[in-house]
């Protein structure tokens, strides 16, 4: 076998279509460009995203309001489930978003703290935070324990 002899396997060898070389070929005249219009032009390719000169879509996402919207007026909360509290703190304890800190149990400061009621508590806690449910509360309270909730301010407006 010489080099001159070797051939592409058949059928995977297409042979290029010649546009534009008359009616008989089934691609002459308009060499399927359609008719007329800056797409039938040579050199007429719109970019992807072009939409006719009016802002593109692209371009209008970053000021539409509700897709990327945030709202200047939310107020984030740090979890803590009661179930977390009876492991980490002592009975009669103080329990204060100072105190979540130094256990580990929150990272930030910057949020406020809202007590949730996941787990069982088994020992009375003195629990001062920014928010509980209404469950974490009752489940406090039924331990022997007291809720203290702290102000919240939001915008300049103080929540209670």
């Amino acid at each position: 076998m010489k080099l001159h002899d070797l051939k592409p396997a058949p059928g995977s060898h297409k042979p290029k279509r010649r546009k534009g070389i008359g009616m008989a070929a089934g691609q002459g005249r308009t060499s399927g460009h359609g008719q007329k219009g800056q797409a039938s032009r040579s050199g007429g390719v719109k970019r992807a995203y072009f939409e006719g000169g009016q802002l593109p879509m692209v371009r209008k996402l970053p000021f539409a309001r509700g897709v990327n919207f945030s709202n200047p007026f939310e107020i984030e909360y740090a979890p803590v489930n009661v179930g977390l509290l009876a492991q980490k703190f002592d009975a009669n304890a103080e329990v204060t978003p100072k105190t979540l800190i130094e256990k580990g149990i929150t990272h930030t400061s910057d949020k406020y703290i809202a007590i949730l009621a996941t787990g069982e508590l088994d020992r009375p806690l003195n629990v001062t935070a920014h928010k509980f449910s209404a469950a974490a509360k009752e489940k406090i309270e039924k331990a022997g324990g007291t809720t203290t909730k702290l102000d919240v301010t939001r915008g300049g407006h103080r929540v209670r």
